[in-house]
């Protein structure tokens, strides 16, 4: 429904959103740094557990970091390889982002 003042999409004056450049559409990155983040918390923590005896919630933290980022990760790329293949139920629009 159009609002007082707004532009239907059939009016010439209507103006298409743009899409993203590649490099701020592929969250590539964004989830290899944020796990690259939480394993250096592994790594921090982990050698100061180790100098103190005891392991602290910060370590465990910092491992289920980790560990969700690697299989977000992988979820993710199993998305993007069925888009690739065309299957029906996977997220359309991925595979513009493998060139």
């Amino acid at each position: 429904m159009v609002q007082d003042g707004e532009t239907a999409p059939s009016d010439p004056a209507h103006r298409t959103v743009p899409s993203l450049p590649r490099r701020l559409a592929d969250p590539t990155p964004v989830l290899l740094f944020g796990t690259a983040l939480w394993f250096a918390g592994v790594v921090l923590f982990g050698w100061r557990d180790l100098a103190d005896g005891a392991v602290g919630v910060e370590f465990f933290t910092c491992v289920a970091g980790t560990t969700l980022g690697i299989i977000g990760f992988g979820v993710f790329r199993w998305q993007r390889s069925a888009a690739r293949r065309g299957s029906r139920g996977s997220w359309q629009g991925l595979s513009g982002l493998d060139s």
